[in-house]
């Protein structure tokens, strides 16, 4: 399995020379599958440059494509992927419930004509929706991804991909606390991420900062260290930095939580998401 990310950035794109190491687009991640299948993360304004390369071929084009949740950040990308307008491109997509609504109206024209020149409706690519992970584990080819509900306004879910090789958890927007809501406690996550060769979470605070910024749907240094110490994951990476979060910001945030890890008596690897970098379990 091969994880490449595309977008790893929260709330809004932030291009600019402060970002260019860890990235400056939003939340769009492709998992290569052990059969060779590919399966999309999100379709944030990382989206684009993974159309690109999707596009390049003359060959069929299927791929699942899994929401997390509908806020705009996961869904900018969307209107600029360039397999849309290829007839030959099949989407079967997944996740969150809401999300075939969420993508048909980030074209806008449903509520305000004249916010975006194409409509829903213009675009060739198949889109194929599916709930399947609503009711349980869904398996393609060798894979198991299992789904499990974030703590983030609105809802949303998280995925862990499970093969022979190893497991991948992907959670982002995710609030760590203890009274979270029914399944979205602090222990459950514990649960879920268990034994995980890579985790991959919501990380776009320090605890300072954490402290004017609860119930928004994200997690801190200290809390991310936790998780990943308690459920003795392989490997953490910090995910979906702050847009005013620079690089140098970045690299303070993962030395903050190497440090919890530290003081946790663990010494679990921590790296922060970083833009076009692929690693394989």
């Amino acid at each position: 399995m091969e994880i490449t990310f595309w977008g790893t950035r929260g709330s809004i794109a932030a291009p600019g020379p402060k970002t260019v190491i860890f990235g400056g687009n939003t939340t769009c991640l492709q998992v290569t599958l052990s059969s060779g299948r590919t399966v999309v993360i999100d379709a944030g304004t990382g989206m684009r440059n993974l159309g690109d390369v999707l596009g390049s071929s003359s060959r069929s084009l299927e791929f699942y494509l899994l929401m997390t949740h509908v806020h705009w950040d996961h869904l900018m990308g969307f209107p600029f992927f360039a397999p849309l307008f290829q007839d030959r491109c099949h989407i079967i997509l997944d996740g969150s419930p809401k999300g075939l609504e969420g993508l048909k109206n980030i074209f806008g024209a449903r509520r305000v004509d004249g916010t975006w020149p194409i409509s829903f409706d213009d675009l060739k690519a198949k889109i194929e929706p599916r709930h399947d992970l609503a009711r349980g584990p869904l398996r393609i080819d060798d894979t198991t991804v299992e789904a499990h509900r974030i703590q983030h306004p609105q809802g949303g879910m998280g995925f862990k991909f499970s093969e022979k090789t190893g497991t991948f958890v992907f959670l982002t927007d995710n609030e760590l606390r203890e009274d979270g809501w029914k399944n979205t406690c602090f222990k459950d996550f514990v649960e879920f991420c268990s034994g995980a060769d890579l985790l991959v979470h919501d990380c776009q605070y320090l605890p300072d900062e954490l402290l004017v910024r609860k119930g928004w749907g994200h997690s801190d240094t200290q809390s991310v260290a936790e998780l990943a110490v308690k459920a003795e994951v392989g490997r953490l990476i910090l995910f979906h930095h702050d847009p005013w979060r620079t690089d140098e910001g970045v690299r303070e945030l993962v030395s903050r939580c190497s440090e919890h890890v530290a003081q946790l008596g663990s010494n679990v690897p921590v790296e922060g998401a970083t833009e076009g970098s692929s690693l394989r379990i």
